[in-house]
């Protein structure tokens, strides 16, 4: 198994609680405008827990920042997001995903904020096994409930996917005798690497991209049912005061493309090579090493 950062798993406990704060300054408000009229200061939203939204958050705040720009990341959960988003408190995110596992909050709010662009298409929601498990799909897993403690262990009770367990994984496959916990994508992750490293079965909900793929010995279960929907797309959406104040920016998020091979790079350097929570220097150091490609982001 490739070294993994259990320190970064503390830390993102620790940024999700930091994250609660409260909402950032008035997106309409303050800031230095650059000459034309740009505005200069941003706040970037970033999902508690959802590491391909961090990665790129801290991306994107080394990348504008290069720029001229002032960007703060403030970390929240899924619901203050959106609101956030739709009320201007915050700029802009990177992480929501179509079209299942945010489709009821764009329902909500899509109204009124603005989708900037796509930037990944292969990504899915999954229920994931230790690779030794003895079995390989959602279809076996009532039978077999007891091997994994009766547990199938969550993230947070407000995400998608948490919702698509509870709403059609659990129903679909008769694992209503299986106690789902949820708590935190921290969490599961404790629970993910105590279970590793006792040799013990587990089940827990996750993500494709996610770096714990290359860093736990874990496999998908199948589920035939598709009861976690198809492939689905990530997208950044800003608020209508960014896209109206801040084009530019607003400009290069919406040609953002990222493949999954680069981004389990910038999030293996991250979270996986790197033990703390200062990502700027890491995130600095990633850039140089894909410097030509990072350039072509704002050319």
């Amino acid at each position: 198994m490739k070294k993994r950062s259990t320190l970064s798993i503390a830390a993102i406990a620790m940024a999700a609680t930091l994250g609660l704060a409260g909402c950032a300054s008035d997106g309409n408000a303050g800031g230095d405008n650059a000459e034309g009229g740009e505005k200069m200061d941003i706040t970037l939203a970033v999902f508690n827990g959802w590491d391909e939204g961090i990665a790129t958050s801290w991306l994107w705040k080394a990348i504008l920042e290069e720029k001229g720009y002032s960007v703060e990341l403030e970390f929240a959960d899924v619901a203050p997001v959106f609101e956030g988003l739709s009320s201007g408190d915050y700029d802009f995110t990177t992480d929501i995903w179509l079209p299942g596992t945010h489709k009821e909050y764009l329902e909500t709010y899509g109204d009124e904020i603005e989708e900037l662009g796509a930037w990944n298409d292969e990504s899915k929601l999954t229920i994931a096994v230790n690779e030794d498990a003895p079995i390989d799909s959602l279809e076996e897993l009532a039978a077999n409930a007891d091997l994994f403690n009766n547990r199938i262990v969550g993230i947070e009770p407000g995400a998608g996917l948490t919702g698509a367990v509870e709403n059609a994984v659990i129903p679909d496959y008769g694992l209503e005798g299986m106690e789902f916990l949820t708590s935190s994508t921290a969490a599961m992750l404790t629970e993910l690497t105590a279970a590793t490293d006792a040799g013990e079965n587990i089940v827990v909900t996750l993500w494709e991209p996610h770096w714990a793929y290359g860093a736990f010995p874990i496999k998908n279960l199948e589920d035939p049912e598709g009861a976690l929907g198809g492939t689905e797309t990530i997208s950044s959406y800003g608020s209508t005061q960014f896209v109206e104040n801040s084009p530019q920016a607003a400009e290069w998020l919406s040609n953002f493309t990222m493949d999954l091979d680069t981004l389990y790079s910038l999030e293996n350097a991250m979270f996986v090579e790197y033990e703390g929570s200062d990502y700027a220097p890491i995130v600095a150091d990633w850039i140089a090493d894909n410097q030509e490609w990072v350039d072509s982001l704002t050319s």
